[in-house]
């Protein structure tokens, strides 16, 4: 089988190296990036998750949404504990509230891309 840039599998490839960029950068101690680290916060959250949804749901789309979801808000939450316990910042709901509303935009974004009807 051939693959291209928009196969399953080179979504698959795209979601972890989004998952791990996102990780480090969420939890390291040792490297700041200035850039990253003056926009608005709750942005980068959005953008963040938005863009893991998409990518999720293209590399996976046989999961129910309902794993999707839960599978992207698990990682948000590990990664505000991995953040409250290295210092790097303080656990914060309203990160994990911006993870969701990026993710929502995300399941209606692709819902949209695909030219489906929404569920709702």
């Amino acid at each position: 089988m051939k693959e291209t840039l928009f196969s399953e599998n080179s979504f698959k490839v795209y979601l972890l190296m989004c998952l791990l960029a996102i990780e480090f950068l969420a939890t390291t101690t040792t490297v700041h990036i200035e850039l990253v680290e003056s926009f608005w916060d709750k942005a980068n959250h959005f953008f963040a998750f938005f863009v893991l949804y998409f990518l999720l749901s293209f590399a996976y789309g046989k999961f129910s949404l309902l794993v999707k979801i839960s599978f992207l808000l698990a990682f948000g939450l590990q990664i505000e504990i991995v953040q409250d316990f290295t210092g790097r910042s303080d656990f914060s709901m309203l990160d994990i509230f911006a993870d969701g509303v990026g993710v929502a935009i995300g399941v209606a974004s692709v819902w949209i891309f695909r030219g489906k009807n929404l569920p709702f």
